[in-house]
C-alpha cells in the first residue's frame, strides 16, 4: 500500500511538471517515467489528464462562440459606408488639385528665387573667407621667394590655423593644407642649411674671434702696447661683441649671428626647439672636440701653441655670446659642462706637449701665452684656478731645462778656464771684474798695476750667471698672481737645485776629469772659497728682487755655501790622491841592490827626485788655506812612509842585506830632512816628522840592532821602540835569514858571522814566542 500511495504521488508530481514545464526540458522528466517500471500506469493517468483538459477546452469555445458572431454581422454592415466615404474623399482630391495646381507653380517659382538668393549669399560668404586665403598664401609665397623664412612661417602657422579653417573645404584649400607640411619641412632644411653654414664659418673663424679677445686683454691689462686707435678699436670691439648679434674679426670679416636666432625662431615656431637645441649643442661639442685636439707637432713652435689657444678662446666667446643673447639655446650648465671638457682637454694636451720642450725660452713664452688665455676666459667667467695650478707644474719643467741649460753653461766655464788668477793691467779692468763678482781686498787694491786677482776667470762668470738664473726664475713666476714670499720661496728653492745639483756635479767633473793637475785643483779650491763667500750676496740679491727680508722666519736658506764646501773638500781629496798617485809614481822607479853588501853615502835617485817634485808643488800651495796645504802634505809624508814601508816588506823581496837597510836609512833620513825643512808653514815643531815615525823606530832597531832593548821594553808605554810592530820586525827579519845556510849575506866561513846567524835566530824565535804570549 505504502509502495502504491509514493507511486502515485511521483506521477502526480511529473503530470505537474509536464504542464508547468518548457517542452525542451521533458526530457529528465520523461525518462524517470521510462526508468521506472510504472509507465503503463502513469500511461493511464496522462490519458486521463488530457481527457480533462479536452472538456474544459470545449467548455470554453461553447461560452464565447455568441460574441464573436455578434462581431462579424457588425463588421458587414460598416463595409457599406466605407465604400462611400472613399468615393467622397476621391472627388474631393481631384478638386483641390485642379484648384492648387497656379499655386503650386507660384511656389516653385519662388522656391527657385529663394534657393538663388541663398545660393548668393553663401558664395559671398565663402568669397570673403576664401580671399584672405588666397592674399595670404600668395603673400607665404612672395616671402619664400625673399627668403624670409620665419615671417613666411609665421604666415604658415596664421594660414593653417585661422584662415585655412573659416575658408570650408574646397579643393584648392586641401591642395593648400597638404603643401603646408612640404613648405614647413622646406623651411627648416633651409634655416637647418643657413646654421650649418654659420657653424662652418663660426669654426673657421674661432682662431680670428680668440686672437681679438685675448688682444683686448693685452691692452687692457697693458701687457701689450698699441696705438690709440688699435686700443680704441679693440675696446671697442670687445663691447660690440658682448652686445651685438655679430662678431667683428677685422674689416673685411663679418660673423654674424641672425641665422642661429633665426633657426631657433622657426624651430621654435615649428615645436622643434627641443630637437634644435640638441643638435645645436651636439654640434657645438663635435666642434669643441676638434678645436680641443692639438696638432701633433704644436710644441715644434710658439706659434703651434698661440693658434691652438685662439681656436679654444674664439669657441667659447662664441658660446657665451649665445648664453646672453638667446633665451635658453644653451645654458649656464652646459657652458660649464664643455668647459670642464675644455680644460681637462687643455690641461692634458699641454703637459703632453710641454714635457717635449728642452728650450727654457718657448716654456717662458709658453707660460705667458697660458697666463694670457686664462686671463681672457676668466674675464667671460670662466674658472682658471686649473689652469695656474698646472703652470705650478709646468714651472718644475722650467727649472729643470733650466738647470740642464745652466749645466751646459758651467760645464763650458769650466772647461773654458785657465784656472790661473786674473790678471788686470789698469783700474777699467779692475772695477769690470770687481762689478761682476762682489769681491773686497785692501791690500790687493793698494798694490800697483799690473796685479792679480787671486781667483781665475770662472769665479765672475759663474756668479754672473747664477744671477742670470735667478732672472730667469723670476721671469716665469711674474702673472702668477703669487705673493712675494711665494715667489722668493720658488727663486730660492730653484737656486739651491742649481746650486746642490747643477754647479755642484759641474764642480766634480771638474776636479776628478783626467789630466786634472794640482795646480788646477788648488786654484779650484780658491775658487770656490771665494765663491762661498759671495753667497750672503746672493741671498741679499734675491731678496731686493724679490722684496723680501732675508731674515724673514719661513724664508729658505741657500745651500751655496754647503756646495761650494764639498766641493773644496772633493778638490782637497783629489789633491791628496794625486800626491800619493805621484808619489807611487816616483817609487815604481825604485830599484834597491837588496843583496848590497854595504850602503851608498847618497840618497837614492828616484826619491832626490820624489824630494823636489814635493818641494815644488808645495810652493804652488801659498794661496790655499794653511790647513789644506798642512793635511796636503802630512798626507803625503804620511803616505810615503806608508809606501816605503811597504816596499821594503814586498813579498818579492825574499832576502835584504844589512846593506841595503843602510842605503834604505839613508833614504829615510832624506825624507826625514824635507819633514824637517817645512816645505809648508804652520807646523809645530817636528810634526811633520811623526809621519816617519814607524820607519825610523824600525830601520834603528834593525841598524843599531837593539833587540835585547825591544824584547826587555816590549808593551812598556815608555819602550824606545813603541812603534815597531813584531809582525814586521818580524816579517823583515825573516828575510835577513838564510834559510838555505848557503847564499846567506853572512854566509861567511867566519865564526862571528856563523853566531850572528844564530843571533838572527834565536831573535825570531823570541819574536814568536813575543806574538804568541800577546795574541792568546
Amino acid at each position: 500500500m505504502a509502495q502504491s500511495a509514493d507511486t502515485a504521488a511521483e506521477h502526480q508530481r511529473i503530470l505537474r511538471e509536464v504542464e508547468s514545464t518548457d517542452t525542451n526540458c521533458l526530457g529528465p522528466t520523461l525518462r524517470s517515467v521510462y526508468d521506472g517500471q510504472e509507465h503503463g500506469l502513469f500511461m493511464e493517468k496522462l490519458e486521463g489528464r488530457i481527457r480533462n483538459h479536452d472538456r474544459e477546452i470545449e467548455k470554453m469555445c461553447n461560452h464565447h462562440f455568441q460574441g464573436f458572431v455578434d462581431s462579424i454581422t457588425e463588421l458587414l454592415k460598416v463595409r457599406g459606408e466605407a465604400q462611400k466615404l472613399k468615393g467622397q474623399v476621391i472627388e474631393t482630391n481631384r478638386k483641390l488639385r485642379n484648384d492648387g495646381k497656379e499655386l503650386l507653380a507660384t511656389m516653385d517659382e519662388l522656391t527657385q528665387c529663394r534657393l538663388q538668393q541663398r545660393n548668393i549669399a553663401t558664395t559671398i560668404d565663402k568669397l570673403t573667407h576664401c580671399l584672405p586665403v588666397l592674399e595670404m598664401y600668395s603673400r607665404l609665397q612672395e616671402q619664400m621667394r625673399a627668403k624670409r623664412y620665419y615671417p613666411a612661417l609665421c604666415t604658415l602657422e596664421q594660414l593653417e590655423q585661422s584662415c585655412l579653417p573659416r575658408a570650408g573645404e574646397y579643393r584648392f584649400c586641401a591642395i593648400m593644407a597638404e603643401n603646408i607640411p612640404v613648405l614647413r619641412a622646406h623651411i627648416r632644411d633651409v634655416s637647418m642649411s643657413d646654421l650649418k653654414d654659420f657653424l662652418e664659418s663660426i669654426r673657421k673663424h674661432s682662431d680670428k674671434i680668440g686672437e681679438t679677445a685675448i688682444k683686448q686683454v693685452c691692452v687692457r691689462e697693458g701687457e701689450r702696447g698699441g696705438n690709440a686707435q688699435m686700443t680704441v678699436w679693440l675696446n671697442d670691439s670687445w663691447i660690440w661683441l658682448r652686445v651685438c648679434p655679430s662678431v667683428r674679426v677685422s674689416e673685411r670679416d663679418l660673423v654674424d649671428f641672425s641665422p642661429v636666432y633665426r633657426c631657433l625662431h622657426i624651430y621654435t615656431v615649428l615645436g622643434s626647439r627641443d630637437t634644435f637645441e640638441n643638435y645645436y649643442r651636439k654640434q657645438r661639442r663635435k666642434q669643441a672636440r676638434l678645436v680641443l685636439q692639438p696638432n701633433s707637432n704644436m710644441h715644434e713652435t710658439l706659434e703651434g701653441y698661440r693658434r691652438y689657444f685662439n681656436q679654444i678662446v674664439g669657441f667659447f666667446v662664441v658660446e657665451d655670446h649665445v648664453l646672453h643673447t638667446t633665451r635658453g639655446l644653451v645654458n649656464r650648465a652646459y657652458v660649464e659642462e664643455l668647459w670642464e671638457l675644455a680644460l681637462s682637454k687643455t690641461i692634458a694636451a699641454l703637459r703632453t706637449h710641454s714635457s717635449y720642450c728642452t728650450d727654457p725660452d718657448l716654456i717662458l713664452d709658453l707660460k705667458n701665452l697660458i697666463v694670457l688665455f686664462a686671463d681672457t676666459l676668466q674675464g667671460y667667467g670662466f674658472p682658471t684656478s686649473q689652469l695656474f695650478d698646472m703652470l705650478l707644474e709646468l714651472r718644475d719643467q722650467y727649472g729643470e731645462v733650466l738647470l740642464k741649460k745652466w749645466n751646459r753653461f758651467f760645464r763650458q766655464i769650466l772647461d773654458q778656464d785657465n784656472y790661473s788668477p786674473i790678471p788686470v793691467a789698469t783700474q777699467e779692468e779692475y772695477r769690470r771684474i770687481a762689478g761682476q763678482f762682489p769681491f773686497q781686498d785692501p791690500e790687493l787694491e793698494k798694490m800697483s798695476f799690473p796685479k792679480k786677482f787671486p781667483f781665475s776667470e770662472f769665479v765672475p762668470k759663474v756668479y754672473s750667471q747664477l744671477k742670470e738664473f735667478i732672472y730667469a726664475c723670476l721671469k716665469y713666476s711674474e702673472d702668477l698672481h703669487l705673493s712675494s714670499t711665494e715667489i722668493d720661496d720658488m727663486i730660492r728653492k730653484s737656486t739651491n737645485l742649481l746650486l746642490t745639483r747643477t754647479l755642484s756635479n759641474c764642480l766634480q767633473y771638474a776636479i776628478k776629469k783626467k789630466n786634472v793637475g794640482l795646480a788646477e785643483l788648488v786654484q779650484i779650491i780658491v775658487n770656490t772659497t771665494h765663491l762661498e763667500m759671495s753667497c750672503h750676496y746672493l741671498e741679499e740679491f734675491i731678496s731686493n728682487i724679490t722684496n723680501v727680508p732675508p731674515h724673514m722666519v719661513n724664508a729658505t736658506k741657500l745651500y751655496g755655501t754647503s756646495t761650494f764646501k764639498d766641493a773644496r773638500h772633493a778638490a782637497e781629496e783629489e789633491i791628496y790622491t794625486n800626491l800619493n798617485l805621484k808619489i807611487d809614481q816616483f817609487l815604481q822607479l825604485a830599484d834597491y841592490d837588496w843583496m848590497a853588501a854595504q850602503g851608498g853615502g847618497q840618497a837614492s835617485d828616484y826619491l832626490s827626485d820624489l824630494i823636489a817634485f814635493l818641494c815644488s808643488t808645495f810652493s804652488v800651495f801659498t794661496h790655499l788655506p794653511g790647513k789644506v796645504a798642512q793635511t796636503a802634505c802630512m798626507s803625503a809624508c804620511k803616505h810615503l812612509s806608508t809606501s816605503l814601508l811597504q816596499l821594503l816588506l814586498e813579498a818579492d823581496v825574499r832576502q835584504v842585506s844589512m846593506g841595503a837597510l843602510q842605503q834604505f836609512n839613508v833614504d829615510v833620513k832624506e825624507c826625514e830632512r824635507f819633514a824637517r825643512a817645512g816645505p809648508v808653514p804652520g807646523f809645530q815643531g817636528d810634526t811633520l816628522l811623526l809621519a816617519f815615525i814607524d820607519l825610523r823606530q824600525l830601520l834603528d832597531l834593525f841598524i843599531q840592532w837593539d833587540w835585547s832593548t825591544y824584547l826587555a821594553d816590549y808593551g812598556r808605554p815608555s819602550c824606545k821602540y813603541l812603534r815597531v810592530n813584531p809582525h814586521t820586525a818580524l816579517a823583515l827579519l825573516e828575510k835577513m835569514k838564510d834559510t838555505s845556510r848557503k847564499n846567506s849575506v853572512f854566509s861567511q866561513f867566519r865564526k862571528n858571522e856563523r853566531d850572528k846567524q844564530k843571533l838572527i835566530d834565536t831573535v825570531v824565535r823570541q819574536l814568536r814566542n813575543l806574538i804568541a804570549a800577546h795574541q792568546s
